[in-house]
Parts: C-alpha cells; structure tokens; sequence
C-alpha cells in the first residue's frame, strides 16, 4: 500500500507545470539593456502593457494570430469582438489586441518576448532601471525629445507619455543607431519614426489603457490602477485585478463570427517601420483618416 502511495506522489509531481519549479532566471545589466532596447522608448503606457504581457508568453503567437486576422476592426467593433470571442488569454495579453504590430513582433522572437517576461517576473526593478538607462543614452545623445506625438519628460527619470492620452504612438527605431553617438553628419531628427500608432478610447479601458503607469520614484508598475504584483514566485496564481473583463477558459470559445483578413506585406511593412498604411480590407476605408483629430503627423487610426 505504502508503494502504490508513493507512485501516486511521484506521478502528481511529475505534472506539475515546469514553470512551477526551480529558482527564476538570472540576468545581467548588460542583457537587460539588451531586452529592454527594443522598447525603451516606446510611450509608458505601452511599455507597460508590454512588460506584463511578456509575463504570459505562451499565449503571445495565437494572440498575435488573432490580431492579424482582426486588425481591420477598431474602437468599439474591436472592443465588441475581444469581449465576444470568448478569448481565453490573460486580459494583459487582450490589452494588446489594438496593436497587431507589437504582437507580431513578440510573437517573431519568442526567446526574446519569454526572457523579457521571466526578467519582469524575477528583476521588476532591474528592468525598470535598464528601460531607464537605455533612454538616458538617447536623450544623450540628441535622438529622444519631445516633438507632436510624445512629451519626454526630465528629471531623475526620463519619462515618455503621449502628447493625446487616446492616441499611442509605436515609434520605429533601430537600437544599433539610437543608443550611441551618432556618426558625422547623421541627422538625430531621423533616428526615431512616429507615424504609426493606435487611438485607443474609453472601449478599452476595461483592458486598462487609460490607467497605466510607471511610478519611477517606487520602482513599481500600475496596470489598469493597480500595481503590478505578479512575480516568479506567485506566477502561477496571481490574478490581477480587471474588473470588466470577463476571464474565459479555452473551452469557452465561440465560432468565429468575423471575416479573418490578415495584413498584407504592405501594410505589415509600414507599421514595422513607422510609416502610416491605408487599410486594404473591407472596402479599403482607410484607416489613417483622423476622424478630425489632429495627432501631429502621419497616424494609423485603429
């Protein structure tokens, strides 16, 4: 009896999800600078959503599908389809859904997106201070200022926040240029593109936008109000607080109800290099129209 006992604790143990054991993942300034410059310099907000995201990197491919497919939709039509296709990632993952380019990046270097996850997850403040370094050296440099899309703000700590809350802009930079001395004759103005980015209005505040932050000062992040509290070692039953999205399992998924148009080349080309792109589906509306906002530049209105 006692045997059959002790197979039946080794076997439950045995299933026991792999990211559940073992000390979290170690990484140097040097690596952190590393992961963090692919973002440094994106707006707060979205720098955050990001981070937390990143936490949940095995669901990051199929959303990424997801918002390929759907990226023809926005402001309440996306709002409505995130909320009626029962989708089963953690709601930090659905936040990202307005911005198909950003998943797709994540999604196209998985070690990349998981690593960053495990370093938000084990080293909050070690990232935080790498995402702090690595806009020191742009501004330093000339590449990072304020301009019609961001306010970059100084003090201890370089901030980067929207000039419209409603609109985040996704810059295009090359980290091998931003972050070191520009060569002679190179014209810092060009270094980072703003013109693509998202309107993100109040039918996405249940996913957050609105109410992210960095409090610099405290080392700490707040999602949708609330600090940030998953680590490595409550990763597994950490819940964090969004209060109108209902949380779905994989068995709850409704038949499909939208047409799945995925991006073509063009238009994925131009928003991976910040450039604006006119739709191409559902009639080819373009979607860079302002709807009589003026957003100081070239814009991808979603």
């Amino acid at each position: 009896m006692r045997i059959i006992k002790l197979i039946l604790i080794l076997a439950a143990l045995a299933v026991v999800p792999a990211f559940a054991q073992g000390p979290p993942p170690s990484f140097a300034p040097p690596q952190l600078d590393q992961m963090a410059a692919r973002i440094a310099l994106y707006p707060d907000p979205l720098v955050a959503q990001i981070l937390a995201a990143a936490t949940n990197s095995d669901q990051i491919p199929d959303a990424a599908r997801w918002a390929d497919e759907h990226h023809y939709l926005h402001g309440e039509a996306l709002a409505d389809a995130i909320q009626g296709d029962r989708l089963p990632w953690d709601p930090s993952v659905q936040a990202l859904l307005p911005f198909p380019s950003v998943l797709e990046m994540m999604a196209s270097d998985m070690n990349w997106t998981t690593d960053l996850g495990n370093a938000f997850l084990g080293q909050q403040q070690d990232v935080m201070d790498a995402v702090q370094r690595e806009r020191r050296r742009a501004r330093d440099y000339g590449y990072l200022r304020s301009n019609g899309q961001i306010i970059v703000g100084g003090g201890p700590y370089i901030t980067i926040m929207p000039v419209n809350p409603g609109y985040v802009v996704v810059p295009y930079y090359d980290p091998r240029v931003v972050f070191f001395a520009p060569r002679p004759g190179f014209y810092v103005g060009s270094g980072i593109r703003f013109g693509y980015g998202i309107s993100i209005g109040g039918f996405f505040r249940p996913w957050g936008w609105g109410y992210n932050r960095f409090d610099w000062d405290r080392r700490a992040v707040f999602i949708n109000n609330e600090r940030w509290g998953r680590n490595w070692d409550n990763r597994q039953e950490y819940s964090h607080g969004y209060e109108g999205v209902h949380r779905y399992g994989p068995g709850d998924r409704v038949q499909e109800r939208h047409e799945l148009e995925q991006r073509s080349d063009r238009e994925r080309g131009a928003a991976r290099e910040g450039r604006r792109a006119p739709e191409e589906h559902r009639g080819g509306g373009d979607r860079g129209h302002d709807h009589g906002e003026d957003h100081g530049g070239d814009h991808e209105h979603h």
